[in-house]
């Protein structure tokens, strides 16, 4: 079983202020473990001051709900009223925010974490988080939900 270390964390979150600060964005960062616990949680210089709030609740989506925030986007869509009210849950830390920028932390197949970037628009925010990740070498591939097999965007 893998895990995610405080030393993946930091590097992860070092190497997103980096990409962001090439594109000339401004943006906090959040490293969540599997069970969504913070694990580094940065602001760069210039960041709007609620960006780490958004950057952890981005990052606690992807880990709790174990898929990327793009992919929880149609769920959310179809059942608002249900998706609204996962944040209410009494063992809900952090509301539930289906959006750019909340990507799973996936290596080796298994969830170890959740990344959350806030401070770019929500493409920027995407990409920087793909990058990095992928860059350093994990996995941006999530089977859709009741579709064995089914790849993302092709649900």
């Amino acid at each position: 079983m893998s895990s995610l270390t405080l030393d993946a964390a930091e590097e992860i979150t070092g190497a997103v202020l980096q990409r962001a600060r090439s594109l000339g964005k401004a943006v906090s960062v959040a490293v969540v473990d599997a069970g969504g616990f913070p694990v580094s949680v940065r602001r760069s210089d210039g960041a709007r001051p609620l960006t780490p709030d958004i950057a952890r609740a981005k990052a606690y989506t992807a880990a709790v709900m174990q898929r990327p925030g793009t992919m929880l986007k149609k769920w959310q869509e179809s059942q608002p009223v249900f998706f609204s009210q996962l944040s209410q849950l009494p063992g809900a830390a952090m509301p539930i925010m289906a959006a750019e920028g909340s990507v799973t932390i996936k290596k080796d197949g298994e969830i170890i974490g959740g990344l959350g970037v806030a401070g770019g628009t929500a493409d920027e925010d995407q990409q920087v988080a793909d990058e990095v990740l992928e860059a350093l070498g994990y996995e941006l591939e999530f089977p859709a939900w009741g579709v064995p097999g089914a790849q993302k965007g092709k649900e």
